[in-house]
């Protein structure tokens, strides 16, 4: 069995609340948080700064950089316009 620890906290007029020190240390809280509305009731959640997110979709574009990634682009884009240009060539236009 797990045991959960349970505090209360006050919330003002304005909606704020004060989330306990321990509780902010331990789940990394700080700055800026997402905040999720959950069947259960509200979730805070730690917001990744972007020294953490930095390099984040490198698996994704296969470890290219920007540079490479947008010279390819460009590359892919150019060729489509030349297509273009042809067939409207090719049509009279």
């Amino acid at each position: 069995m797990v045991a959960v620890l349970v505090e209360v906290v006050s919330v003002t007029k304005k909606g704020q609340a004060t989330i306990p020190k321990r509780l902010r240390e331990k789940h990394g809280l700080k700055g800026k948080v997402l905040v999720e509305d959950v069947e259960e009731g509200v979730v805070f959640k730690p917001l990744p700064s972007p020294d953490e997110d930095f390099g984040s979709l490198k698996s994704v574009f296969e470890g290219k950089s920007s540079r490479q990634l947008l010279k390819e682009t460009r590359r892919e884009e150019f060729e489509k316009e030349k297509e273009r240009m042809k067939r409207a060539g090719a049509a009279g236009l």
